[in-house]
């Protein structure tokens, strides 16, 4: 009985505090203030896209389901994770051409599209889509 008597004591205290102006949020201020500050890094999915099979499924994935702009961001991030410089070698385009290519905005040549995704290994393959 004594328990639940506290619990509802205490209940009430926090409805009366958050009930008062100007007191919303202050006890989670100070719990955040004491925390320790955490770092974040940004997310570079280039890290993850180690072996031709998680390449070829990112691809597949985006070459079903994205639109331009994200076909070509993928064939940025693979050649990222290839290596820049031996996808400008393959291709036969200059490293500041290549990354202004796949730059987010871009629209580049459909020939610059096919001569990436072949030097990152790839190719187009098409298929008929049956009726449902």
């Amino acid at each position: 009985m004594e328990k639940t008597n506290e619990f509802d004591k205490w209940l009430k205290k926090l409805k009366d505090n958050r009930a008062k102006p100007g007191n919303y949020g202050k006890s989670t201020k100070s719990h955040f203030r004491n925390m320790k500050k955490m770092k974040t890094t940004k997310f570079d999915i280039a890290e993850y896209l180690d072996d031709d099979d998680m390449i070829a499924e990112y691809l597949n994935n985006v070459l079903e389901e994205g639109e331009t702009s994200d076909i070509i961001a993928a064939l940025g991030h693979v050649a990222k994770a290839q290596g820049m410089s031996k996808i400008a070698a393959e291709t036969g385009l200059s490293r500041p051409s290549l990354y202004k290519a796949l730059s987010h905005g871009s629209k580049p040549q459909f020939e610059t599209i096919l001569k990436v995704l072949r030097a990152v290994g790839g190719h187009l393959n098409v298929k008929t889509i049956q009726p449902q």
